[in-house]
């Protein structure tokens, strides 16, 4: 064993976390009505996207598993994030008499569902609250109990177990005098619960699971490399790393079943635990990347992560270490002569497995006079602050990467 790695596995750390309660199973959301319950919840609305609202394969068992402790059905989250739906979500919590919140969907849902429990919980107009979001591009939480959040993720994206979310507003859509995208974070947007039902995750069209599902992986690539890594997320993050490699090679392969979405499931509950903690979040270099190039342009993230994450873990071991053995060993690469490449490969392998685009000129981003400013924005990311030891980007290195992924 070299110096470095003995030192990596005696360093001391900190590991504080209260995440949601954890349910997995196939047809687990039987049991949503007795989650719901568990969280002090005794009318639940559920806030999902019109697609997943129409789609009677996922709404039908959430219903059956509610049974009376369905308020309603809010249908109307969109990929915006809008505080606007929070809003309209709000007059259907108050309208409904409910007071809990079940969350149905990807990401976006989720994080109107967050949004909305911060404005349950607030004295504030929605005036108020839109001229904070301009103003300092986040809202306060209140002190006060936020009604309990119990999320069913349809998606492999990895937005479940974090106590973070994403929110814009516009004049077109709610009381602001400005457009303004922003986040909220603290430990009280952490769902109560979760419920991985493989079933559900099923449903989705292929098209979407591929996409979010390169999110989802990523979030397991950069939890083990952080500043921030522990024993206890390299374990998780490892295993399940090895669990989505493995089911999403075959789901490329266009196996379909319930093996495939169990272990693509459960591979996606291991590669988030831990990674959103009071003390920060172990995402870095891969989703700056991301956020760099979806927030200006038309760019679906997961797309952005197969285009850019083989060249900017190249660009990483170039530079350091980054954990390639642990990542090597999740991969079951750990033979090869050069780690580093059998990562960079392994992980390209499953973004063409899916038929992810793989070029940066093949889909609807920067051209490459625009990559400065690209550069810029992925510096300035927040994520960024979680770079391994070490690793200092510069424009220029953030503008070689883009090039080498156009």
């Amino acid at each position: 064993m070299t110096d470095a790695a003995a030192d990596d596995r005696a360093a001391p750390f900190r590991f504080e976390y209260d995440p949601a309660a954890l349910r997995y199973g196939p047809n687990c959301v039987a049991d949503l009505g007795s989650e719901v319950a568990a969280h002090d919840g005794s009318r639940a609305l559920v806030v999902t996207g019109s697609t997943v609202g129409e789609t009677a394969a996922v709404m039908d068992p959430i219903e059956e598993g509610l049974g009376d402790r369905l308020a309603d059905v809010f249908a109307g989250t969109t990929p915006a994030k809008r505080l606007g739906t929070a809003i309209d979500a709000l007059a259907a919590f108050r309208e409904s008499d409910a007071d809990a919140i079940v969350s149905v969907g990807g990401g976006s849902s989720l994080d109107v569902a967050k949004v909305l429990a911060v404005l349950v919980a607030t004295e504030r107009d929605p005036e108020a609250v839109g001229a904070e979001l301009v103003e300092t591009g986040t809202l306060s939480v209140p002190d006060t109990e936020l009604p309990p959040i119990v999320a069913v993720p349809t998606t492999l994206a990895g937005a479940d177990l974090t106590m973070v979310a994403g929110v814009t507003a516009d004049p077109g859509t709610c009381p602001v005098e400005s457009a303004v995208s922003g986040g909220i974070s603290d430990p009280k947007l952490m769902p109560a619960a979760v419920c991985y039902d493989p079933e559900l995750v099923a449903t989705t069209p292929r098209s979407v699971l591929a996409g979010s599902a390169m999110n989802g992986f990523d979030k397991g690539i950069e939890t083990l490399y952080a500043r921030n890594a522990t024993p206890v997320t390299d374990a998780t993050a490892m295993r399940g790393l090895s669990l989505l490699r493995e089911g999403l090679l075959a789901f490329g392969d266009g196996e379909e079943t319930d093996w495939v979405y169990q272990t693509l499931t459960r591979g996606l509950v291991l590669v988030q635990y831990g990674i959103s903690r009071a003390e920060g979040t172990t995402l870095s270099l891969i989703h700056s990347f991301g956020h760099g190039l979806t927030r200006t342009y038309e760019m679906q993230q997961g797309a952005a992560h197969a285009v850019v994450a083989p060249h900017a873990l190249d660009y990483l071991f170039d530079r350091v270490d980054g954990r390639r053995d642990l990542l090597a060993d999740a991969f079951g690469t750990a033979d090869t002569e050069d780690p580093a490449a059998a990562v960079v490969e392994a992980v390209a392998n499953v973004a063409a497995a899916l038929s992810l685009p793989t070029r940066l000129r093949d889909v609807d981003g920067p051209s490459p006079e625009e990559f400065p400013a690209v550069a810029e924005a992925v510096l300035s990311d927040s994520f960024m602050a979680n770079a391994p030891p070490g690793l200092e980007p510069t424009r220029e290195d953030i503008e070689s990467v883009l090039d080498a992924a156009w």
